[in-house]
């Protein structure tokens, strides 16, 4: 139980878990990490049983990382210490961990929550919507991706190898135990209005942007890839009907203005899916995200030498392009050109030399990226 100010409540979950040990004859512990409180928390904790473990550095996630490291149990089940959530019937967790699953997700939809027990914003804007990003970037099938009741193995918590020192906490769990194709289960449960007087350390909006920042920063598909290739399409789509002439559409004539703003559209594109493939790499190396076995049959045959032959391919097309717009110039004796005709070689020849710059540049830093580190696999 992570535990920060609780001294209203604390007490009482302490009782509420060891009582559940004590009718279900399970040999355990209950744990609660103090995160720095001064309201006697710690010592409640400690009078109603439970084994209190100090977390130094603050944020929930960091009071977790205390207590479950300290946990000497084969499984492990957290709550908050608020009363919000029934320690006395964890029934169901304890049965699914025992049956071989990693990760077993409270769900607070299927199991009940008490009138006034969750925010109207939470319950059907906040929790909802990233609930159901969470499954569309990591094809999850939780529906309450921000339950706190939840159970694991200490086999498990090992191999997913949580970084986050917040309230990412909660959700880079899941989001490791979805990419990592542990086997997750969810059980019905229920949430009780907060048996505390003070207000809850929650903040609506900031921490809700920080969940969906945190699902963004580990789903560079999401985050990069699809907006980038879409990009790429509309632009080379666009570019390549302008590219002929001019275009009417109703009273508006589409021109070489059009055309730029095609080409600025293909290379922030490219910029983008350069740098999910960047991001992907370094978060397999760095251990932020488990390897991806497609990507690396991927990089077999897309090598350092492929992506500079590209490059040059690329800034030779531009250059030839230049060539060809000089000389168009050199027709009409270095005078005044009509923009809109020269425009449609400039354009797409710049596009050519930035790209290849791009790929050229981006192919030394990927294949760095991929070197080899003491101890660690290929990216």
């Amino acid at each position: 139980m992570p535990c920060l100010n609780e001294a209203e409540t604390v007490a009482t979950c302490v009782r509420k878990a060891l009582g559940f040990l004590e009718r279900h004859q399970v040999a355990g512990e209950v744990i609660v990490a103090d995160n720095g409180s001064t309201d006697g928390s710690a010592e409640l904790a400690a009078a109603a049983g439970a084994r209190v473990v100090r977390a130094s550095d603050r944020g929930y996630g960091s009071a977790l990382h205390a207590g479950i490291s300290a946990a000497r149990g084969r499984f492990v089940i957290m709550g908050d210490a608020d009363d919000s959530y029934d320690f006395s019937r964890l029934e169901a967790f304890l049965a699914a961990l025992r049956n071989g699953a990693d990760l077993v997700m409270g769900n607070r939809f299927r199991g009940g929550i008490q009138p006034g027990a969750m925010p109207p914003l939470h319950r059907f804007l906040g929790n909802p919507v990233l609930s159901a990003l969470g499954r569309l970037f990591f094809h999850s099938a939780i529906g309450d991706f921000h339950c706190g009741l939840r159970g694991f193995s200490r086999a498990a918590f090992d191999r997913m190898d949580l970084r986050t020192t917040g309230m990412e906490f909660a959700s880079e769990m899941v989001l490791k135990a979805a990419l990592m194709k542990l086997r997750v289960v969810e059980v019905p449960t229920t949430l009780a209005v907060a048996g505390r007087t003070r207000p809850p350390h929650l903040r609506t909006w900031r921490d809700g942007w920080r969940h969906l920042r945190f699902m963004l920063l580990y789903s560079p598909r999401w985050l990069f890839l699809y907006p980038g290739l879409a990009m790429i399409l509309a632009g080379c789509a666009l570019g390549g009907w302008l590219l002929p002439g001019p275009r009417r559409v109703g009273q508006v004539t589409l021109d070489v203005h059009t055309l730029l703003y095609a080409a600025l559209a293909v290379l922030i594109g490219a910029q983008a899916v350069w740098f999910a493939v960047l991001a992907r790499v370094y978060a397999a190396t760095a251990g932020l995200l488990p390897r991806e076995v497609r990507l690396e049959r991927v990089f077999r045959w897309i090598t350092l030498e492929v992506g500079l032959v590209a490059g040059v391919v690329l800034v030779i097309g531009g250059l030839l392009g230049s060539v060809y717009a000089v000389w168009q110039w050199r027709e009409v004796h270095f005078g005044p050109l009509q923009p809109s005709h020269v425009l449609r070689t400039i354009i797409p020849s710049m596009l050519a030399l930035t790209l290849g710059a791009q790929i050229l540049l981006g192919s030394f830093f990927l294949s760095l990226l991929g070197l080899r580190r003491r101890g660690a696999g290929p990216a």
